[in-house]
């Protein structure tokens, strides 16, 4: 006797069948929540893309702000406030931020109402920061001119033979900052200020050098006035002060004078130009 369909026991084929459409039923539903969630993760990943996007623009301008702002304190002669705000940032990765926080606590040293105590730690931050500069950076040319100009610094708290002894390493930094910028006025006046020191040192300071060095670094005065003229002149107060004084190694009276009169004129911006103007006073 036939027997109700829905009684009749399911054929293995068809159970196989059955099982089969239910795997890819529960398939189906797996790959389309895979979708889902790959799409959410991609959402996901393209908004943290966007958000940090954001973000990188965000500290570019931040960064920009803080410079130009820098510049302007810096151009104004708020050395304290251009030190505090730039304190700030110490610890930041670029290069820019880094070497004028070296130029800053370098000014702040330089200042009389500076103690004695706090010039000596100034210029060792000055020259960690620059140095961090230089790591940052090292197709900076003002990283590389302000490494120089601290390391430099620091000799004179170290006593004249680390400071011969870096004289090399000094000369160095300024000629890969004028190669990274051959008009940079600064740097080359710097170069001739080293030329100076060498053409002038006295002998004691010679035989210090020859027993640092195979071959001591020297220079002329001819190689001095060069440099400075090179610089352009009247940039800096200084550097017509030291175009007088090589004049008058060079035995140029007329030519000294004319200069040294340009530096007592020369308007006075920073205490070292007031201070040089009494010098030349007495």
């Amino acid at each position: 006797c036939p027997v109700p369909r829905k009684e009749l026991p399911v054929p293995r084929r068809r159970k196989r069948a059955v099982g089969t459409a239910a795997t890819r039923g529960v398939l189906r539903k797996s790959l389309q929540r895979g979708v889902v969630l790959s799409t959410g993760t991609f959402l996901v990943y393209e908004a943290h893309k966007l958000i940090s996007g954001f973000a990188e623009v965000h500290a570019s301008f931040k960064v920009e702000e803080v410079i130009e702002q820098a510049d302007y304190l810096y151009g104004s002669g708020e050395t304290e406030k251009l030190y505090q705000q730039l304190l700030q940032h110490k610890n930041s990765d670029d290069a820019e931020l880094l070497w004028r926080l070296a130029r800053a606590s370098r000014d702040l040293a330089q200042l009389s109402s500076t103690s004695a105590e706090e010039k000596r730690q100034l210029a060792y931050e000055a020259l960690e920061y620059a140095k961090k500069a230089l790591e940052k950076n090292e197709s900076n040319f003002a990283a590389h001119k302000w490494y120089a100009i601290c390391l430099s610094d620091v000799g004179d708290f170290e006593g004249i033979k680390t400071k011969i002894g870096n004289a090399i390493v000094i000369k160095e930094h300024f000629q890969r900052a004028i190669e990274l910028n051959p008009k940079d006025a600064t740097t080359i006046h710097l170069i001739g200020i080293w030329c100076y020191s060498f053409a002038e040192m006295p002998w004691y300071q010679r035989k210090i050098a020859a027993t640092l060095f195979a071959t001591p670094p020297t220079s002329t005065f001819q190689e001095l006035f060069s440099c400075l003229y090179t610089a352009d002149p009247n940039f800096y107060s200084k550097n017509l002060l030291f175009l007088g004084k090589t004049y008058l190694k060079l035995n140029n009276k007329k030519m000294a004078l004319l200069w040294l009169s340009k530096a007592k004129e020369y308007p006075a911006h920073t205490e070292e130009d007031k201070q040089q103007q009494m010098d030349l006073l007495l």
